[in-house]
């Protein structure tokens, strides 16, 4: 048994099934985005996560909430933030919070553990950076130079890091459209987490990211072994994987992500950008 796994699946239960009470809307969102919060049931055993009988925050996303958009199919973000959390979890990228997708004050909508305190004045530090063009610090990789509004030219870096070169892989897995600087963070134990992942896992290529430091670059023995058990999974049409993205996603958008496993294993390297699509998000951070 895994205690860790074991933990995550009652997490996963807990959100699933406990009753949702709104706290507040986060207006900084594009779409419709709660906070919330949920009870821990009395016997559910969540060690470093909550206490029994004790709120747990929540981001409650409701599919009706979601504002139209010209590439991606209405109404299925929601889906993608719970399909790209199943993809983490079998591609042994544990950097996505539990998400399920369920029924809420607003009807449907995916529900996702807050990490950190929603209330608190500081946000939690991000792997990526912005410094002066040029000065990069030890221990960062530079991924593009800009200039500010105000004139000053900067560099964006981010960590050079193996969970940081993880969540590189799972962008690239997830064919992520979104990945901005603000969308990784470090909790206080230092473990990263990566959020906001309903643009992903679209049929065409749109990755869009700032983990460009390993572009080109040989995939690690671990990443082969990861896409090749990944590989495996979605190839079973009763896998568990399998039958859970098919319920939240589009045919043709797991179609791709089986390609794209292919892909990157037969080519064995971290994608470059295509030059077909920006390949960094606005705002980058």
């Amino acid at each position: 048994m895994n205690p860790a796994l074991d933990a995550e699946s009652t997490l996963v239960s807990v959100l699933q099934d406990a009753p949702i009470e709104l706290v507040g809307r986060i207006t900084g969102a594009s779409n419709v985005a709660l906070l919330a919060r949920v009870t821990v049931p009395e016997g559910a055993e969540l060690p470093g996560v909550a206490e029994p009988e004790a709120p747990l925050h929540v981001i409650y996303k409701p599919i009706r909430g979601e504002r139209p958009l010209w590439d991606f199919p209405e109404g299925t973000l929601a889906g993608r933030e719970v399909a790209s959390f199943q993809v983490a979890r079998h591609l042994g990228v544990g950097i996505v919070p539990p998400t399920v997708l369920r029924e809420g004050p607003l009807g449907p909508g995916s529900v996702q553990v807050w990490i950190g305190d929603p209330f608190a004045s500081e946000d939690l530090p991000s792997p990526v950076s912005l410094v002066a063009r040029g000065k990069v610090p030890a221990g960062y990789l530079p991924v593009v130079d800009g200039q500010l509004a105000d004139g000053r030219w900067v560099s964006v870096v981010h960590e050079d890091h193996d969970d940081v070169r993880d969540a590189a892989l799972l962008d690239a897995v997830l064919n992520n459209s979104d990945r901005k600087g603000s969308h990784l963070v470090r909790d206080v134990s230092g473990r990263l987490w990566g959020f906001d992942h309903g643009l992903t896992l679209h049929a065409d290529p749109k990755l869009r990211t700032v983990l460009w430091g390993w572009a080109g670059d040989p995939l690690r023995p671990r990443d082969i072994d990861r896409l090749s058990a990944l590989a495996a999974d979605l190839e079973r049409d009763d896998s568990p994987l399998t039958l859970a993205l098919a319920g939240l996603l589009p045919a043709g958008d797991l179609s791709a992500l089986r390609a794209r496993v292919g892909g990157l294993l037969a080519g064995g390297r971290y994608p470059q950008p295509s030059g077909e699509w920006p390949a960094i998000p606005w705002p980058a951070l």
